[in-house]
């Protein structure tokens, strides 16, 4: 079975050259606009029309027009773009699948979340802001405002693949863990619970972690009245999406000493300006969405692809198959 594979993602030398080597059975098709970066929407492309399989960040609408289409695989995990019911119902109903890249960058988005928890927990932001300033000794005020996270209590806003693997990282701490999802099925090591209780959950709170994805249902959904509800001190991180948070309350809850510390990896918008105040706001650090970065993350991608490609030829499960 030979397919026409349209692609407009631009990778590393050896990652494209894998890439050639494992679709050399079938037609591969590079978008002149193609772009090295997940988040960059992809523009129409004439060159689509002919193809089989998108693989890259594709035109949603082109997606749809092109009935040939039969399956699409986004380089990113998040598929905000996509994730609309006219999409998602279109592709189901036509019988597409679409894939994105859970598996790829679960694992170092969880290692991330769990290296700014450690961080702030045992006072290193703090230390290595007096070794950048003024070299002050703060040995008592460090030791004794350090925190163990063997104890506390963790929420997780969204139970996918990024929230599965942070969980099992965070279990040889011993840590109650929550975990908010649609279904509120039984999870192994994890509480899961619906909306509905969230208000309830919310004050035992040490660490709200939120990898909310972007929907219109997700908008500003850490608001004021969520972040009054969480016990004072309490730490928040987001590598979800930046619009799913009021920054404006955030920083609030930060200048008022009520919230302990906020790690934020996404923003609204981004590049966050450097005159946005979140840049200067007490206890607020920021990484520049760079929580799913990896050194090897090209060659990642390519290999996601091509396992799903060998399973698309045979009629076999796909990973990370969304339809």
């Amino acid at each position: 079975m030979k397919l026409t594979v349209w692609c407009n993602g631009k990778f590393s030398e050896e990652a494209t050259q894998r890439l050639l080597e494992g679709t050399r059975h079938h037609r591969l098709v590079f978008s002149k606009a193609a772009s090295a970066s997940v988040l960059t929407a992809g523009e129409p492309d004439p060159e689509l029309a002919a193809a089989d399989v998108a693989f890259g960040q594709p035109d949603a609408a082109q997606c749809l027009a092109v009935k040939r289409l039969r399956w699409i695989e986004v380089t990113s995990a998040g598929y905000t773009r996509y994730d609309t019911p006219e999409f998602l119902e279109g592709l189901r109903d036509r019988g597409s699948a679409f894939t994105n890249m859970s598996s790829v960058f679960a694992e170092p988005c969880a290692q991330h979340a769990l290296a700014m928890m450690l961080a702030l927990s045992r006072q290193l932001p703090a230390s290595f802001r007096d070794q950048l300033t003024d070299h002050r000794w703060e040995y008592s005020q460090r030791r004794y405002d350090s925190r163990l996270l063997a104890g506390q209590t963790v929420l997780l806003l969204s139970y996918g693949a990024i929230a599965r693997r942070l969980v099992e990282m965070l279990a040889p701490f011993r840590m109650r863990i929550f975990a908010l999802r649609r279904r509120a099925r039984s999870e192994s090591g994890v509480h899961v619970i619906a909306e509905e209780r969230l208000s309830a959950v919310l004050p035992e709170v040490d660490h709200l972690v939120n990898i909310l994805p972007e929907n219109a249902a997700t908008r500003n959904y850490v608001n004021s009245r969520r972040l009054a509800l969480l016990k004072p001190g309490a730490h928040f991180y987001n590598i979800g999406r930046g619009t799913t948070v009021d920054q404006r309350a955030l920083q609030e809850a930060l200048e008022s000493g009520r919230l302990g510390a906020a790690y934020l990896d996404v923003t609204d918008p981004e590049p966050l300006p450097p005159e946005h105040p979140l840049w200067t706001t007490p206890n607020c650090y920021i990484t520049p969405h760079t929580a799913g970065g990896r050194r090897d993350q090209d060659e990642a991608i390519i290999e996601h692809f091509l396992k799903n490609l060998a399973a698309f030829e045979c009629g076999d499960p796909m990973t990370d198959r969304v339809v």
